[in-house]
C-alpha cells in the first residue's frame, strides 16, 4: 500500500497507469512518475530524467569515464586524466557487480530508461550538435559513477597535500593552522523542528545542499510513486531514487555534509624496473618488501580548436597496494585510498530502502549500509519519531592519516576496520551546518559555527513554526564572521579622514550581507584587501608559490584563498607572531578608504556564477544576498572575487503534517535544456530566497504523452 497517510489530494487519478508508466507535470515543469511497481518506476525515471537532462547525463557519464575532452577540448584533459588513474569507472563496475540481485534489477531499469530516453532528450538540446557528442548505451554501472564522480573531491582530501606544504613551511604545529574550520567547497545546512515547537504538532525538516551551481542544476525536483510507495524529492540526475533529500508522505529525511575523514593519501615509493619481459613498475611496501604495482595506458581524445583535427594523449594508469597513484611526478608519488575502492560498495541498496520507507525506524535502518559520502542524517515521521545521526564509512586507523600524506612504507598507516556512527537524541532543535558537533570523532576540520549557532538563534525566536515561515530561516543574511575583523579595527586616532569615517560606518553596519546593502559591499572589499595583504606577508612566503601537483587539486592548494577562508583564524593565532595583523588591518581600511567608489549595492557586485559545460557568454546571472558564513550561503571567495559560484543547490522544507504544505525551489529549474520554459524559471524566485509549493494534488497535474 501507499506510504502516504492522507488520502484525498493525496491519491492517484482513476487513469494511473495499470501495466506501465504515465508522468505529469506540475506548474513549473516537475516530473510527478507513477508506475505499476518499483521496477517500471525506476524505468520512467530514467527515461524522464534523459528527455529533460540528456545533455547533463551526457556530460556526467564522461566525467565518470574520463572521456569529456573528446567533446569539450583541452580543458578537460587534467580531469579525464584525475578520473582514469583513480579508476573511478573500474571502481563504479566493481561496486554494481557486487550489489545485490534487487538493487542491481533497480539500477538497470533506470539505465534502460535512460537509454530509450537519450535520443529525444539529445534531439532537445542544440549543444549536441554543437560539439558533435553523440550518445551511446549507457553500461549498467554508470550510475555509481556518475556518484563517484560527484563525490570523489567531496571530502577534500587534497588538503592533506596542502597541510603537508603548511607543516614543511612552518613547522607541524601549525598544520591546521589554516582550517577555516573547514573547506570552502562543501556543506549544507539543515534543522530538525520537533512537533512541540511548530503549529501543526508535527515536525518540520528543512535545509540546503551547498555545492558548486551547475547549469543544469546538481539536483532535480521529482515524484516516485507506485502501488508500493510514493515519494516527493530532489534526486542527483543519472542516479535512479532519492539518495540525499525526500518525503515520504509518513517519513522524511534530509542530509548534509559529515566533515568526516575517509580517505587517505600515501607517499609512495616507486621504482621503475625494465628486463627480458618488459616495463614493470614497484612499490616500497610497509613491510620493507617490494609489491608489484598494477600498470596500464589508456588514451585519451582532445577535441581539436575550431575544428583542428582531434589529438591522443596517453595516461599511465598505476595501481599500488594502498590505491590508485593520483600523482606521478618527479617529486612525488602518491596514491588515494578510499572506501568504495576498498569494499566495492557505495551503499546503494539503501536508495530503494529508502524510497520504501515508512518510519524513522525504516530510515535508520536504510543508512546503516550507506558508504560515501559520510553524512549527518536527520529524518522525522507522522509518529513523532525523530532522527539524528551520521551514515557512512569511515575507516580506523593512525591519526596522521587524517592530517596529511603518509609514508606507504613504514608500518602502521593500514586501514584496521571501520568506525562507529554516532547518533544522538533530538533535544530542542536538531541543527547540522557543516559544524562540530556529532560527527566530531570522524574529522579534521570543520565549517565555523557561524550558520549552526545563528540558525539556532532564529529557531529559538519562536514555539510556533509553520513551513512558510522556514524561507526566513533560509534567506538568512547576517555574517557572525565579519566580528573578527570589525572587532579589530584600529582606534580613530592616527587614521586619514577618511579611512575613520568608512571605521564608524562599518562599525555602526548591522552586519547583514543582504542584496541591498551598500556597508556589505564596503566590508567585503575590506575584507578583501586584508586578505591580499595577509597572503603577501612575508611570514607565509614559504606557501605563495603555485601548486606544482595536477590541477585538479589546485583549488585546495592556493595560498591567496586559503587566506580568504581561514581568515578569522589567522586573526587570532599565536602560531604567526611575525605576521603584523594589526598594521595589515589599518592599511587595509586606508587601501580602501581612498579606493570607495559611489555606494554600490552588495548583489551589484556578488553575483551569480554557474560552472557550465559550455559557457554561454550571454547568460545573464542573478545578484544575490548573502556570503559564505551566511544561513545564505552565497559564497565568494575572499581576495579573489566577490562573485558566487557556490549556493544553495537547492532548497527544502518538509512539513510531517500535511506534505502537501511542503515547499523547496532549485537554483535554475526543472529542465536542464537551455531556453525551455522550465530552464531558468525558479531562477529569480531563488535568488531572491523565495520557495514554490510542492504539489502533491494529482489532479493539479498536467498529464504526458510517454
Amino acid at each position: 500500500m501507499s506510504s502516504v497517510t492522507n488520502s484525498g489530494p493525496e491519491t492517484a487519478p482513476e487513469d494511473a497507469p495499470v501495466d506501465d508508466h504515465a508522468r505529469y507535470r506540475d506548474a513549473w515543469g516537475v516530473p510527478h512518475l507513477r508506475a505499476a511497481d518499483g521496477l517500471r518506476l525506476s524505468y520512467a525515471q530514467g527515461r524522464t530524467t534523459a528527455l529533460d537532462r540528456a545533455w547533463q547525463l551526457e556530460v556526467e557519464r564522461r566525467r565518470s569515464q574520463g572521456s569529456t575532452a573528446a567533446f569539450l577540448g583541452a580543458g578537460e584533459v587534467a580531469w579525464d586524466t584525475f578520473a582514469r588513474q583513480c579508476r573511478l569507472d573500474d571502481t563504479a563496475r566493481r561496486c554494481f557487480e557486487a550489489l545485490d540481485a534487487d538493487t542491481a534489477a533497480w539500477v538497470r531499469a533506470y539505465v534502460d530508461g535512460v537509454n530509450d530516453g537519450m535520443a529525444a532528450g539529445a534531439a532537445r538540446d542544440e549543444r549536441f550538435a554543437r560539439t558533435g557528442l553523440l550518445h551511446t548505451p549507457w553500461e549498467p554501472w554508470v550510475p555509481l559513477g556518475i556518484w563517484l564522480a560527484t563525490h570523489v573531491l567531496f571530502a577534500g582530501f587534497p588538503t592533506k597535500l596542502w597541510r603537508a606544504q603548511v607543516a614543511a613551511a612552518l613547522g607541524d604545529e601549525a598544520i591546521t593552522l589554516f582550517a577555516t574550520d573547514g573547506p570552502g567547497t562543501a556543506g549544507s545546512n539543515g534543522w530538525l523542528v520537533p512537533g512541540e515547537r511548530t503549529s501543526t504538532g508535527s515536525a518540520i525538516i528543512a535545509g540546503d545542499p551547498h555545492r558548486f551551481i551547475e547549469d543544469p542544476g546538481v539536483y532535480q525536483q521529482i515524484r516516485l510513486a507506485c502501488p508500493e510507495f510514493d515519494v516527493v524529492g530532489l534526486a542527483v540526475p543519472g542516479v535512479p531514487g532519492l539518495a540525499h533529500f525526500g518525503h515520504t508522505g509518513s517519513v522524511a529525511w534530509a542530509i548534509t555534509n559529515a566533515m568526516a575523514d575517509y580517505q587517505d593519501l600515501y607517499v609512495e615509493r616507486l621504482t621503475r624496473v625494465t628486463d627480458a619481459t618488459g616495463e614493470r613498475v614497484e612499490a616500497l611496501g610497509p613491510d620493507g618488501a617490494t609489491e608489484p604495482v598494477a600498470r596500464h595506458t589508456e588514451t585519451i581524445t582532445v577535441a581539436g580548436a575550431d575544428g583542428a583535427a582531434p589529438t591522443e594523449v596517453e595516461v599511465e594508469v598505476l595501481e599500488t597496494a594502498r590505491g590508485p597513484v593520483v600523482i606521478d611526478t618527479p617529486d612525488q608519488s602518491v596514491s588515494l585510498r578510499y572506501p568504495a575502492r576498498v569494499r566495492a560498495d557505495l551503499g546503494f541498496a539503501a536508495l530503494p530502502a529508502l524510497l520504501r520507507a515508512r518510519t524513522v525506524a525504516d530510515i535508520d535502518r536504510a543508512v546503516d549500509g550507506w558508504a560515501e559520502p559520510v553524512n549527518v542524517v536527520h529524518a522525522a515521521d507522522t509518529g513523532g519519531g525523530l532522527l539524528h545521526r551520521v551514515a557512512g564509512a569511515v575507516p580506523l586507523r593512525h591519526p596522521d592519516n587524517r592530517l596529511r600524506p603518509v609514508p606507504a612504507w613504514e608500518a602502521g598507516y593500514e586501514w584496521q576496520g571501520w568506525a562507529e556512527t554516532p547518533v544522538e537524541p533530538v533535544q530542542g532543535f536538531a541543527v547540522m551546518a557543516n559544524a562540530r558537533g556529532i560527527a566530531s570523532p570522524l574529522g579534521v576540520e570543520f565549517a565555523p559555527p557561524h550558520r549552526a549557532h545563528r540558525i539556532r538563534e532564529l529557531l529559538s525566536g519562536s514555539d510556533d513554526w509553520s513551513a512558510p515561515d522556514m524561507a526566513d530561516v533560509h534567506r538568512d543574511a547576517f555574517l557572525g564572521s565579519a566580528a573578527a575583523v570589525l572587532d579589530r579595527l584600529p582606534a580613530p586616532d592616527g587614521l586619514s579622514p577618511e579611512a575613520a569615517k568608512l571605521r564608524e560606518r562599518l562599525l555602526g553596519w548591522d552586519r547583514h550581507m543582504a542584496a541591498g546593502s551598500t556597508d556589505a559591499t564596503l566590508f567585503a572589499a575590506l575584507r578583501t584587501a586584508l586578505v591580499r595583504r595577509i597572503a603577501a606577508d612575508p611570514a607565509l612566503a614559504g606557501l605563495a608559490a603555485a601548486p606544482t601537483s595536477p590541477s585538479v587539486f589546485h583549488p585546495w592548494l592556493y595560498l591567496l584563498p586559503k587566506v580568504g577562508y581561514a581568515l578569522e583564524g589567522l586573526l587570532t593565532t599565536d602560531l604567526l607572531p611575525a605576521l603584523d595583523r594589526a598594521a595589515h588591518l589599518r592599511a587595509a581600511l586606508e587601501e580602501t578608504a581612498a579606493a570607495a567608489a559611489p555606494d554600490t549595492a552588495w548583489s551589484e557586485v556578488h553575483r551569480l556564477a554557474p560552472w557550465q559545460a559550455l559557457h554561454d557568454p550571454e547568460a545573464v546571472w542573478p545578484g544575490l544576498g548573502g556570503d559564505h558564513d551566511c544561513v545564505n550561503a552565497t559564497s565568494s571567495v575572499p581576495g579573489v572575487t566577490d562573485l558566487s559560484s557556490r549556493a544553495s543547490a537547492a532548497r527544502y522544507v518538509w512539513d510531517l503534517a500535511r506534505r502537501e504544505d511542503s515547499l523547496w525551489a532549485v537554483p535554475l529549474g526543472a529542465d536542464g535544456v537551455t531556453g525551455s520554459a522550465h530552464h531558468l524559471d525558479q531562477l529569480p524566485l531563488w535568488a531572491r530566497g523565495e520557495l514554490v509549493p510542492v504539489v502533491t494534488d494529482w489532479t493539479l497535474l498536467t498529464k504526458e504523452s510517454i
